[in-house]
């Protein structure tokens, strides 16, 4: 099973870009069903990532970063190069996805995904709004393909 999730804030424009890649394959998949695929919006529910993910084989996360590099810029990484334990607290808005990869395999062990990619997209504009940037528009394309490419493969 191949799960695909994408991760944001769809209120704060290039924050939204993997919901809104999400949306896309939802559309996709329902005109080219896919029995070993599963998509999830997990928006900024951290703590959701390690629940959709138990079980599967093979896990991709879509998610907006802010890193000061170029805005559409594409980051391609193994999910096991951002695995990060959550620091202590009492609020579950601070559990991350990237705390869920630690704690899912934590927990979970066997019954979490091993093969792990993560697509991060370089924001441009984080403030309240529905519209992506340019570059951002662009680099969605790329990141849909290359996952469409990827289902298609399973």
């Amino acid at each position: 099973m191949l799960t695909i999730i994408g991760c944001g804030n769809i209120n704060r424009s290039d924050d939204g870009i993997g919901v809104i890649i999400i949306q896309r394959l939802h559309k996709y998949l329902l005109e080219h069903p896919h029995p070993q695929v599963q998509i999830f919006d997990c928006g900024t529910a951290g703590i959701e990532v390690m629940f959709q993910a138990r079980g599967s084989k093979q896990l991709i996360i879509v998610d907006a970063s802010s890193t000061g590099s170029e805005p559409g810029a594409v980051f391609k990484v193994p999910g096991n190069e951002l695995e990060a334990l959550p620091e202590p607290s009492y609020n579950l808005h601070n559990f991350r996805w990237d705390n869920a990869l630690a704690a899912g395999r934590k927990i979970f062990q066997n019954d979490f995904p091993s093969d792990i990619t993560v697509f991060l997209i370089e924001a441009e504009n984080l403030d309240f709004g529905f519209e992506l940037s340019p570059a951002i528009k662009h680099s969605q394309e790329l990141v849909f393909e290359e996952i469409i490419q990827k289902i298609k493969n399973v």
